[in-house]
């Protein structure tokens, strides 16, 4: 099923596309996180890509309705339907990595909620957008990666069903690297966001405006050994003892949050447009 997908990215390129609206469905990749803005807001490939589709498109149009934390039955319930609704031009589903990053994770479930995703957005979009993530090297990827994996394969089959286009992330070797990784070390700093929006934006057909994104970055000495230990120790003081106290109480980062830009909306103004350029 690969092949289908890549087959779907060449007809893509081939195209001058003209998109007037797009919709992103899925968690805090597409959210943002961790691509901090000055205001404490986030940003993300999602807003840089709707920005340079505004820019060539008057009147267009974007919604970002991800949130972090959740799961794929959460998007599926809380957005799925919302971003059918909007009947976008464009719509990016990416869901499915926090439910493998669990304990117990059903991947039959996965894959059957993944399939109705996508089966209510095909239809309802010119095209639909689909990912395999990009995974950060280290031991977590390595506990993690038969799962990832197994949600790949599920994009990859439903993406040659339902003529989705599949942008391949995990296969870009410069997004392995650490250095484009948050020191939570779940989510891509803000060279790490302006890769994948340069990567859905070739995907979509337009002029690329970066061909070596997939590039690995020039290599640099290794922080030494005192520098990494430091490194850890913060890591899991900040953010994996928080992470695992959410997860025995069952809760999320994402309760209670609203959607990012829950509305379909004229996008191109010129303070946005500043913003992420």
């Amino acid at each position: 099923m690969r092949a289908a997908g890549r087959d779907t990215i060449a007809l893509a390129m081939q195209t001058n596309p003209a998109y007037s609206s797009l919709v992103a469905v899925g968690d805090s990749f597409t959210e943002g996180m961790s691509d901090l803005l000055p205001d404490g807001s986030y940003r993300g490939w999602a807003d840089l890509l709707a920005a340079r589709m505004a820019a060539r498109e008057p009147g267009f149009r974007y919604a970002n309705l991800a949130v972090r934390g959740k799961l794929i039955g959460q998007i599926v319930d809380e957005q799925v339907d919302v971003a059918a609704a909007m009947r976008a031009d464009v719509v990016t589903l990416v869901g499915g990595l926090n439910d493998t990053l669990r304990p117990k994770c059903d991947m039959g479930r996965v894959r059957d909620l993944l399939t109705e995703a996508v089966e209510r957005l095909a239809p309802s979009c010119e095209r639909l957008v689909l990912m395999r993530s990009p995974g950060r090297q280290g031991p977590v990827l390595e506990r993690f990666r038969p799962r990832m994996e197994q949600l790949f394969a599920y994009v990859d089959e439903l993406a040659g069903r339902h003529g989705a286009t599949v942008v391949d992330l995990y296969g870009a070797p410069s997004l392995a690297d650490p250095r484009l990784w948050d020191v939570d070390r779940l989510h891509l700093t803000a060279e790490g966001h302006r890769r994948v929006a340069e990567a859905v934006w070739q995907a979509l057909g337009y002029e690329p405006e970066d061909t070596e994104w997939r590039t690995p970055m020039a290599a640099t000495a290794p922080p030494n050994w005192v520098s990494r230990r430091v490194a850890d120790a913060r890591f899991a003081r900040q953010h994996l003892l928080p992470w695992i106290g959410r997860r025995l109480t069952g809760r999320s980062s994402g309760d209670g949050r609203p959607a990012k830009r829950p509305e379909l909306l004229p996008y191109g103004d010129a303070g946005e447009l500043s913003g992420l350029s």
